[in-house]
């Protein structure tokens, strides 16, 4: 499972939390999630989340 940082808030998407709230449920993978999808803390769109790499 991967984690998602939002470039705009810093906001993560951890694939194994989901977004329960926007209704991703846990264990759901970005790829995975419908391009309308937004930050939740933001509203940012999907294009916005980068790969957190443990670099």
């Amino acid at each position: 499972m991967r984690r998602y940082l939002c470039d705009v808030c810093g906001y993560i998407y951890d694939e194994r939390l989901g977004d329960p709230d926007g209704g991703i449920a846990p264990g759901t993978r970005m790829e995975d999630i419908p391009d309308d999808w937004v930050c939740p803390e933001c509203g940012a769109t999907k294009a916005a989340f980068i790969l957190i790499t443990d670099e």
